[in-house]
């Protein structure tokens, strides 16, 4: 008798945790279901005017040398 609360609070938030799963995965929200790429982020930010055209070279090059040194 004195666990039922904890049981029915485990199931609510059991329910919870589902119906937020559920939305997030059927709005495309998800983590990682649409991640940028380092790449897209630098063009998105060139392009809505936070950083200028010196700063987007600079970091598309070491960009370019950092995967060149993955690979």
């Amino acid at each position: 008798m004195a666990f039922m609360p904890l049981v029915w609070i485990a199931l609510l938030g059991l329910l919870g945790w589902a119906m937020l799963r559920l939305t997030r995965h059927h709005s495309g929200q998800e983590r990682g279901s649409a991640r940028e790429t380092p790449e897209e982020i630098l063009d998105r930010r060139f392009a809505s005017g936070e950083i200028d055209a010196e700063t987007y070279t600079d970091a598309r090059e070491r960009l370019a040398a950092h995967r060149g040194k993955s690979r």
